[in-house]
């Protein structure tokens, strides 16, 4: 349950950070709105053929009454146009990324870097980039088309297709709608595509938690457009809580117990003798372990006791030198 709740918490998060961040909101808006014009464009055309498609599939019926020639006709037309907009909503998410994936690629790094701890990306091309996002992608179709016939096959049980089989439905495509949403972030990150399936495997609640809600809301018109941004947000935020990134350690500063010199003292090695210990810094002031001039011998008198320095002649009376300038 604190999974669960902590992926509804993410989907929340998502949504007030691109409220708070209008422009990264509409500019996440643009590729939903694309893909949307597209799939209004092709649902339009299939909705004008449809009846023709269904009067390819049966030819048989050409000689039917017109009642029930119709009745067949326009059952499978429907059916026909249900399935086109069932699988839209399926895929919309799928095309709606790789069209995105430059706009989200700027908006996952933008997030990252608002809450700090941002990777640094692989340096490949774009093109690279979107071949290996529609591979993805694929890979994520093809294992939702599985579970989908599965599904569609137990909705012929009775009892059990309906009432546990839509809810198996809801919570698988949760699933591979929250493993989408994150491929962008987690990319960047490094991790391949397998490995995000076992992260996501390993943490099914905070899966559910993300990704239901948003699969009932996109069942609603144009929310998909409105909530997508936000949802790419709230995915980032999500991948930081699977694949955090590692603080690099610093190299500007030896850590503590380390001889510069190279050895470890803790384990005994010798010190590299090639090895330049670190320097004070220049003019910088060192503290001395002891003085060796505190006491200086030289700071008094040398010459205190010198024998000498009382002469015992000096008070002795002399004789007058004559004076050879001084007549008689």
């Amino acid at each position: 349950m604190r999974d669960l709740a902590a992926g509804l918490g993410y989907l929340a998060k998502g949504q007030k950070w691109v409220a708070r961040h209008g422009r990264w909101w509409a500019f996440g808006m643009i590729p939903a709105l694309i893909t949307l014009a597209g799939y209004v464009v092709a649902l339009f055309l299939l909705g004008g053929w449809a009846g023709d498609i269904a009067a390819w599939a049966t030819p048989f019926a050409d000689h039917w009454a017109s009642f029930w020639q119709d009745l067949l006709r326009t059952t499978l037309a429907a059916l026909v146009f249900v399935g086109g907009l069932l699988l839209s909503v399926l895929t919309f998410t799928a095309v709606t990324l790789l069209v995105g994936q430059p706009f989200y690629e700027e908006l996952c790094e933008k997030v990252d870097e608002t809450e700090g701890g941002a990777p640094t990306p692989p340096d490949v091309p774009l093109w690279r980039e979107l071949v290996v996002a529609a591979r993805d992608s694929l890979f994520v179709l093809v294992r939702a088309g599985g579970f989908a016939v599965l599904l569609f096959g137990a909705g012929f049980v009775p009892v059990v297709g309906q009432t546990v089989v839509p809810v198996l439905g809801f919570l698988v495509s949760g699933f591979f709608l929250t493993l989408e949403l994150t491929s962008v972030a987690l990319q960047r990150r490094g991790v391949p595509q397998r490995e995000r399936l076992r992260l996501l495997r390993g943490r099914l609640g905070l899966a559910f938690g993300f990704g239901v809600p948003l699969v009932l809301g996109f069942l609603v018109p144009l929310v998909t457009v409105v909530a997508m941004p936000g949802a790419v947000a709230g995915a980032t935020l999500l991948a930081r809580d699977l694949a955090p990134v590692e603080e690099e350690p610093a190299t500007d500063e030896d850590p503590a117990g380390e001889d510069p010199a190279g050895g470890d003292p803790a384990e005994g090695e010798p010190a590299d003798p090639t090895a330049v210990p670190d320097l004070p810094e220049y003019r910088a002031q060192q503290p001395a372990a002891a003085n060796p001039y505190a006491d200086n011998p030289y700071a008094g008198n040398p010459y205190a006791g010198n024998p000498y320095a009382n002469d015992a002649h000096a008070a002795a009376p002399r004789p007058a030198e004559p004076n050879p300038h001084r007549s008689a």
